[in-house]
């Protein structure tokens, strides 16, 4: 039998990835570091460099070895997921007879639940005056997030034309390029109507950066965060906060949760699930006003 060195199998499985699969650089260069890393854990950890040498054991010590060493389980799991495709590589290719670690769990990552602020803290970020350009565009951006529980991807994927201010309701483009229509309240209406007064006309989009092109998520971003840091603490700050208070706030004020879901534009309703645990406070705080033995 031919012994291959792993380093040169690594080498051979990336061009693979780039010449047949076509995947994107950033997808080469994350599996390039993922298994360059595993290859010099079996060097350095285990004395092996032939691929005919590894066990189900060098897996499991490496995926034990990358939690000890600080690395989430999510980063565990991607690497980890490198390691199954290179082997998938090799059983297709007849290098190996058998995949050794097929039966490999990943670590599951801790489910982690989506920060979101209080009203008054949403009333506190939102309460600037916009008074040029920019500001009208980021009191707009802010209000929207949180009116109408957006993604940063169909914030700046809207176009003029997708609002309909008789109605308070716009048409948005999400995942899977799925249309949903959602409404928007009226301190949002009044904050794009300014801000829309103030824009050059003829631009296609609602919210433009450099040449009249949508603006981009990391601009979102950067206009969030420079808001959101005055309501003290800056961890976890990023715009999803807003579409969570959006989601939170609905379910404290006894919204349906399907019709949350609709509004999110989740698919699945366990998706949109994780805002009950997030509202259980409340509830008990509810419960124990009102049920009359509920001291």
């Amino acid at each position: 039998m031919i012994e291959w060195l792993v380093k040169e199998l690594i080498e051979e499985f990336l061009a693979y990835l780039k010449k047949e699969k076509f995947s994107s650089p950033h997808t080469v260069r994350s599996y390039k570091v993922d298994l360059f890393q595993f290859q010099e854990f079996l060097k350095e950890r285990k004395g092996k460099g032939k691929v005919q040498e590894i066990e189900v054991s060098d897996v499991r010590d490496f995926v034990g070895y990358l939690l000890r060493y600080g690395y989430s389980e999510k980063s565990t799991q991607r690497k980890l997921a490198a390691v199954k495709s290179f082997f998938r590589y090799l059983k297709k290719e007849k290098v190996v007879e058998k995949n050794p670690i097929a039966t490999v769990r990943s670590p599951q990552p801790e489910k982690r639940l989506p920060k979101f602020l209080t009203i008054r803290q949403v009333e506190k970020a939102l309460s600037f005056e916009g008074k040029d350009l920019f500001s009208l565009r980021d009191k707009a951006i802010l209000e929207l997030l949180y009116s109408s529980g957006l993604r940063v991807s169909e914030l700046v994927g809207l176009k003029k034309d997708d609002i309909d201010f008789e109605s308070n309701l716009i048409r948005v483009r999400g995942k899977g390029g799925k249309e949903r229509i959602v409404p928007f309240g009226g301190y949002a209406r009044e904050a794009l109507l300014k801000y829309l007064a103030a824009k050059k006309e003829g631009e296609e989009w609602v919210f433009s950066g450099k040449k009249g092109k949508p603006i981009s998520p990391r601009s979102i971003q950067r206009i969030v965060n420079r808001h959101l840091i005055k309501i003290g603490d800056a961890s976890g700050i990023n715009p999803h906060i807003l579409r969570h208070s959006f989601a939170t706030h609905l379910l404290e004020r006894g919204c349906d949760l399907r019709a949350v879901q609709e509004l999110l534009g989740h698919s699945s309703l366990a998706t949109t699930q994780v805002y009950t645990h997030l509202t259980v406070g409340k509830l008990k705080e509810v419960y124990r006003r009102a049920h009359p033995r509920g001291e």
